[in-house]
């Protein structure tokens, strides 16, 4: 447990150049706050405890303002930077070295008792506000851009941004080094998102055919008569 304490904390100077000391990141950062009330409350859920788990999850929500079902489970490194109204449901399943940031929803679609939240792959970022929703899998290494909803799968190192989503921009580079995008967001490499571009595309379409259908209306323009 001690092991994984300090694995989360160097996680958090990995991905945030604010960090500046590890008195710093124990009393001042929120999702490290939330990820211990989680790892606790986690282990009383899994031993049958379930109000004594929901009970502890409720204290690190009122104290974080992050919201972590004690049923979701959690790998290594997990870093939530800012994370104030963060939402993880019961049946989420996160893998090792992911980063979410504040507003983001892991949710669930379906009423239905079994697997109701997504799975994401180790090295997943997701960026502000952004919304997972469904029982499907993020794949390693893909990123979330903010304020995106994702509402299928997302294969391994794929960008996806937009209502709904849909990939955009470069593949993410991976390697055996470890890879992080702040926000999942590579700055000069991101590409507009793909529905903007067709509607700005068409509007310049019907643009030039305006121009084209005025020209016409107005007839062969003539140079004007030279008095002798």
């Amino acid at each position: 447990m001690f092991k994984s304490f300090r694995e989360d904390i160097e996680a958090v100077f990995q991905r945030d150049p604010a960090a500046r000391s590890r008195l710093e990141v124990v009393f001042c950062y929120p999702g490290i706050h939330a990820l211990m009330f989680h790892r606790l409350a986690h282990r009383l859920w899994r031993h049958g405890w379930l109000f004594g788990g929901r009970f502890v999850s409720q204290i690190g929500r009122f104290m974080t303002g992050i919201e972590i079902h004690p049923g979701a489970v959690i790998g290594r490194r997990f870093f939530i930077d800012h994370g104030m109204g963060v939402v993880i449901g019961e049946t989420a399943e996160i893998g090792d070295d992911v980063t979410l940031y504040q507003g983001v929803t892991l949710g669930g679609v379906s009423l239905d008792p079994g697997k109701r939240h997504p799975t994401l792959g180790n090295g997943v970022v997701v960026g502000a506000g952004a919304a997972v929703l469904g029982p499907f899998t993020v794949g390693d290494g893909a990123r979330v851009g903010s304020n995106a909803v994702v509402v299928r799968e997302v294969p391994s190192g794929v960008t996806v941004t937009g209502i709904p989503a849909r990939p955009s921009g470069p593949r993410a580079v991976r390697d055996e080094a470890f890879c992080f995008t702040p926000y999942g967001a590579t700055p000069g490499t991101m590409t507009v998102d793909p529905v903007s571009r067709s509607l700005e595309r068409l509007a310049e379409r019907v643009q030039e055919l305006e121009e084209r259908v005025n020209r016409t209306e107005r007839g062969p323009e003539r140079e004007p008569s030279r008095v002798a």
